[in-house]
């Protein structure tokens, strides 16, 4: 990325991106065109600068959904490094973001619904705030066609399963419950094969 622009970032000074535009108009899309480019909104999602990414994304919104080498997003880098103000930005900006496969076809959703820990209670909270900017990512299937459901309870996140088991209820969506993995097994053999059900 242009030293500069990596200055311009580093400040999260909306004035000074645009300064650095006015003296190159092709700024954004230095090293962006190629198939996997780090673009300045993974830099700066993943540096949590929420202004700058935002500006950047409004500018180049195709920027938002490239992948860089590892297969990431932006907003799946700022998922990662839990900058979750430029999350929330890029999604508000475009919802959906949420449904940008990454490593696997993981998307957003998936990622928060597998993540426990010291940032649980958060991740209950996004997922409940992603389905309801975008209902439509709850029919997103991994590479191993699982639901996020299935990512949910494969990774024994039972709090991020009751989220989506009621938000699947009040949506009339329960026959993605049934919907099988590319061995075959639906969400009750899952659970079965984790130990979380007795069989």
């Amino acid at each position: 990325m242009d030293p500069w622009l990596q200055q311009g970032i580093e400040h999260d000074d909306v004035s000074e991106l645009y300064s650095l535009i006015k003296g190159d108009e092709n700024l954004l899309d230095h090293r962006s065109a190629g198939p996997f480019p780090n673009t300045p909104p993974h830099g700066a999602a993943e540096k949590r600068k929420t202004k700058v990414t935002m500006e950047i994304t409004i500018l180049k919104p195709s920027h938002a959904q490239k992948h860089n080498q590892m297969g990431h997003s932006p907003m799946h880098l700022a998922l990662q490094q839990k900058r979750y103000h430029a999350m929330r930005a890029l999604m508000t900006l475009n919802p959906e973001l949420i449904r940008v496969q990454g490593q696997g076809r993981i998307t957003p959703l998936h990622f928060v619904a597998r993540e426990k820990g010291d940032n649980e209670q958060m991740n209950v909270e996004l997922l409940a705030k992603f389905l309801f900017a975008c209902r439509s990512s709850i029919e997103d299937l991994t590479s191993q066609c699982e639901t996020v459901v299935h990512v949910a309870v494969k990774n024994h996140n039972l709090k991020a399963f009751k989220v989506l088991f009621r938000w699947l209820k009040r949506a009339y969506l329960i026959e993605i419950l049934n919907w099988k993995h590319k061995d075959g097994n639906n969400l009750l053999h899952i659970a079965m094969l984790e130990r979380q059900l007795d069989p």
